[in-house]
């Protein structure tokens, strides 16, 4: 497939140009920073603003599936309205270009954020663990509210055009450059922190599977997903974290293991045959440290996401 990927320089994008290629696809790679001339390039490159609807008309057609990853990933680092008009109208100007060029496969990256519950100007918390799809949605800022708007533009195409695709919902995504920052401090809390998605984490190169799944499917119309490593980052018994936090507040559903995810992927395994195989263990060691065979790896610029940067630029 020729498959179009935005916000390639993103470590989600990044990721995600690297797994196509090992899987033969011809890529075309978007995102707003300049192109890099001197060097010769695994992957076509252009640069593009998608809240521009001529760029994205421009660059668009010729592609069977176009993956958008592009956002302002965080309701904390710009005005509230310049992330909700950047998010949405790239958003929609991606989807109206698809329908026009005859795209068959649309991949939307969408947010765990979306029930609302990650960033509350009025605090709530998730009804039941571990969260899925079906959980009400009641979002409050900015970010959430962008994704939210995105997953509703998908209903509408697929309603309306040939177009056929999956919002997938990811959680905190991590890589080897930054889960001994995020994901550390709380495997060494030993379950003591409070967590709104209930201890839920994905790495990179799982969320990148699903899309590559994803974005190849025959599954008709529009489908939510979430993606979330399998187990938690506090490496504890999810039942027994939700009960000392939340007490009784928060309805306990069935694991497969004692220490799953707060955030059940159980769909996407059931539409797509995905399941997230790595593990935060696989890169950081019982006090939350970058192993050290990790650490080489890193510091040699041989990661997934380093590998995809590379095709980039």
């Amino acid at each position: 497939m020729r498959i179009l990927v935005t916000g390639a320089r993103g470590k989600v994008g990044a990721a995600t140009v690297d797994r196509l290629l090992q899987d033969g696809h011809e890529v075309t790679a978007v995102d707003i920073a300049p192109a890099v001339y001197e060097r010769a390039r695994e992957v076509i490159y252009v640069q593009a603003d998608l809240a521009d609807a001529g760029h994205v008309a421009a660059v668009v057609p010729g592609h069977d599936g176009v993956v958008h990853t592009a956002a302002i990933a965080s309701p904390k680092h710009n005005p509230p309205h310049v992330i909700f008009q950047n998010n949405v109208m790239a958003t929609y100007h991606m989807i109206e270009a698809s329908e026009r060029s005859g795209v068959r496969r649309f991949v939307h990256l969408s947010s765990e954020t979306v029930p609302g519950f990650s960033y509350p100007r009025r605090y709530f918390h998730a009804d039941y663990a571990p969260i899925d799809e079906a959980h009400r949605i009641r979002p409050q800022d900015s970010y959430a509210l962008s994704k939210r708007v995105g997953e509703e533009l998908m209903d509408a195409s697929v309603q309306r055009s040939d177009l056929a695709g999956v919002s997938i919902r990811p959680t905190w995504v991590q890589w080897e450059g930054n889960i001994e920052r995020n994901v550390g401090p709380i495997v060494r809390a030993r379950g003591t922190d409070k967590s709104a998605s209930f201890w839920s984490y994905v790495l990179v190169y799982d969320l990148a599977d699903l899309i590559a799944a994803t974005v190849t499917a025959d599954v008709p119309g529009h489908e939510v997903v979430c993606c979330a490593a399998a187990d938690n980052a506090a490496g504890l018994g999810l039942h027994d974290m939700v009960r000392r936090h939340f007490g009784d507040e928060v309805e306990l559903r069935p694991v497969e293991r004692p220490d799953a995810s707060g955030i059940s992927c159980a769909k996407a395994a059931r539409l797509f045959g995905w399941k997230p195989q790595r593990s935060w263990r696989d890169l950081l060691d019982e006090d939350g440290r970058l192993l050290p065979e990790v650490q080489e790896v890193l510091a040699a610029g041989e990661t997934g996401v380093q590998r995809g940067w590379r095709a980039i630029s």
